[in-house]
């Protein structure tokens, strides 16, 4: 189920979403502020307020399940991660409605999903769901990071 719900939400979701609104509104025209847009929404919005939710209601999963640590300790560092993945998740819920909150969101999602990933690197024991959230977090943090750099005004470069 945890590999089904990154394909739907990092993949198929924004992707129907840019397709949707690049024929039905836009015409046919595909622009980056679009792509962005509905990835910030699905990869940071969505997927981090539905991990964050889960990981405070119920952190066992995420301790032992993903991260293979079954010290019950690890819960509450785990529901404390949740806090912050609900955080992350509702300003990136919010910018479907804040235009302006896309960029700054897109900026916190490549660095999160960036460090994220380089952790699990760390980790040389992962077991598969763990390489399969490794390599989620690189590619989400490689489509946010190409976005912020098309988005950036020449001057600032």
């Amino acid at each position: 189920m945890y590999v089904g719900t990154l394909i739907v939400l990092m993949l198929i979701f924004p992707m129907a979403s840019i397709a949707l609104e690049v024929f039905v509104q836009d015409h046919g025209v595909l622009a980056v502020a679009i792509v962005g847009k509905w990835f910030v929404f699905w990869a940071v919005g969505v997927r981090l307020f539905i991990a964050g939710l889960r990981q405070i209601v119920q952190p066992r999963y995420t301790a032992e399940t993903i991260l293979g640590v079954k010290d019950p300790d690890a819960t509450l560092i785990v529901r404390e991660l949740g806090f912050a993945n609900t955080a992350i998740g509702s300003a990136g819920l919010g910018s479907l409605y804040l235009a302006g909150w896309v960029l700054p969101v897109a900026v916190i999602g490549a660095i999160f999903y960036g460090l994220a990933g380089a952790n699990h690197v760390t980790h040389r024991s992962r077991n598969t769901l763990q390489n399969v959230a490794m390599t989620s977090d690189f590619f989400a943090a490689a489509v946010l990071l190409i976005f912020c750099l098309a988005m950036t005004p020449k001057w600032l470069t």
